[in-house]
């Protein structure tokens, strides 16, 4: 008995965790701001950087859209990665970060913007590769001040 309620809880905590990585895009609420996000490419490729043994480029493109018809400002941008379902880094811009980087942070009625990032970091275990995902958030408020938000799930290969 021990053992079949030690295969439940461990189902139970697979499905939360397959769960907390679903996208989502929230519905517009009449009369506000929205939000549809895309990360391309899906999956991001690991680029292995020149002279070094574990360090890789993981170039990607965050695609936001107002859905809406208000224009938006950005808030924050925020990237969780996943490694086995585990969260093993969270990387958080908020509005003067994303600026800092020479991006806008408003987004007009019905437009676009597209932030270019290429972090680049250590992986000490190439079998990390074979699960690897992550999720980006992005935080907004339109021009009536309500709040909006939408997030996406992407994976990782190398």
């Amino acid at each position: 008995m021990r053992f079949r309620a030690r295969v439940l809880s461990l189902l139970a905590l697979a499905c939360a965790i397959a769960c907390a990585h679903q996208a989502t895009q929230p519905a517009a609420q009449s009369g506000h701001g929205a939000i549809r996000l895309s990360i391309a490419p899906n999956p991001i490729v690991a680029l292995p950087v020149s002279g070094s043994a574990n360090t890789y480029d993981f170039p990607f493109d965050i695609v936001v859209r107002e859905t809406g018809g208000h224009p938006l400002t950005i808030k924050s941008v925020a990237m969780t990665v996943y490694a086995f379902g585990l969260p093993v880094n969270v990387d958080t811009y908020d509005a003067a970060q994303i600026t800092s980087l020479g991006y806008s942070t408003s987004i007009p009625a019905n437009g676009e913007l597209r932030y270019h990032l290429a972090p680049r970091r250590a992986v000490s275990d190439e079998r990390l590769f074979k699960n690897i995902t992550a999720t980006v958030r992005i935080d907004a408020a339109d021009d009536t001040s309500a709040s909006t938000n939408a997030s996406t799930s992407v994976t990782v290969t190398r």
